[in-house]
């Protein structure tokens, strides 16, 4: 019988999100789910789609969803990377919560596309995964075996 490893807390959310996003992601291309999807364009502030009418996606911003949720697919694999991946995505999506209230959203510079929705969602997604990466990972990898230097 294969015993297959546990995993850390920290790992078992990573794959839980990277599902998440990668549904979310599939979703953006789905008409129905995402209205005007027929005027779904690859990038860009003229992007129609709106997911659940509300969130504005394109074709860009879809795909972008399904590759963050294959690296935390390949990052829920170790603590360490689980970890990283809670972090550095985090931070990122602060990072576009910024951007997404600095730019004009009617102008080339929302290439993403982003509004209003997507801004307050980033914010929220970049704080939760940070504190994901922190409350549930610690302050060192439990994983990893420590020696004990006797004198």
């Amino acid at each position: 019988m294969v015993k297959r490893p546990k995993l850390m807390a920290v790992q078992g959310a990573a794959l839980l999100i990277a599902v998440v996003f990668l549904i979310m992601g599939v979703l953006g291309f789905i008409p129905g789910v995402t209205t005007n999807v027929d005027s779904l364009e690859l990038a860009g502030h003229h992007s129609g789609g709106l997911l659940f009418g509300v969130f504005a996606v394109s074709g860009l911003h879809n795909i972008v969803h399904i590759a963050f949720g294959v690296a935390g697919l390949a990052m829920a694999r170790t603590y360490a990377l689980a970890r990283l991946y809670f972090l550095v995505g985090g931070l990122a999506y602060l990072g576009l919560w910024l951007y997404g209230l600095l730019i004009d959203h009617a102008s080339p510079a929302n290439f993403v596309p982003l509004n209003g929705a997507d801004n307050w969602l980033h914010f929220g997604l970049g704080v939760g995964m940070v504190l994901l990466g922190v409350t549930l990972a610690g302050q060192r990898d439990p994983t990893k075996h420590r020696t004990r230097v006797r004198t």
